[in-house]
């Protein structure tokens, strides 16, 4: 009976592991993805924050939702077209980066209070979470090293355009989400090289 129980345990754990190196893989070919397609990457951001508001409109409509918890994210959602703004470059100093980071905590609050006085079935309490406060953060989140590459950002004083793309283009030296999901990558699965 302890014999199952244990290999229970293991089994468990080696089933975390595959997932969290799934889900790894796969934030990796997104943030592949959105550095090399910055634009259409806008235009999916512009359509999900344009769903997110319709979304919460309907909430207001439909379900009664709080007028402040609506108007919150409201803001928010208009905040985020700020951001837009600029995309793929987002300055984490920026008054609209730092006032989306603070908005997103308060529109989190104040779903949990909601959520804590009403009752709804988890998958609706879900549904709101990632439609309405998760996707849109973390799109941005995955979309940070975009704008780090880009040449006009890159070139130095005294670098020309030509010789700056060959060094230290798209391909060259990695940083923000990209050099880490490199690092783990090769620490998980080290490429071989090829002895001849």
């Amino acid at each position: 009976m302890w014999f199952i129980y244990l290999l229970s345990w293991l089994s468990l754990v080696i089933q975390i592991s595959f997932v969290t190196l799934a889900i790894a893989a796969g934030l990796y070919y997104l943030a592949e993805l959105i550095e090399e397609y910055t634009v259409a990457t806008s235009r999916i951001i512009k359509y999900m924050i344009m769903f997110s508001t319709a979304v919460l409109a309907g909430l207001y409509i439909f379900e009664g939702f709080p007028v402040l918890m609506v108007g919150v994210g409201l803001f928010t959602n208009l905040v985020y077209f700020g951001l837009l703004q600029t995309f793929p470059y987002i300055l984490l100093s920026s008054p609209n980066f730092i006032l989306s980071c603070v908005l997103v905590v308060a529109n989190h609050y104040m779903a949990f209070q909601y959520f804590a006085q009403e009752y709804y079935p988890f998958s609706e309490v879900l549904a709101y979470f990632t439609i309405c406060l998760w996707v849109i953060p973390f799109a941005f989140f995955v979309s940070l090293s975009a704008g780090e590459n880009v040449l006009p950002s890159t070139m130095q004083q005294g670098d020309d355009v030509v010789s700056n793309y060959f060094t230290k283009g798209k391909r060259g030296k990695r940083s923000g989400i990209l050099l880490v999901f490199s690092f783990l990558k090769e620490a998980v699965l080290p490429s071989r090289q090829k002895m001849y």
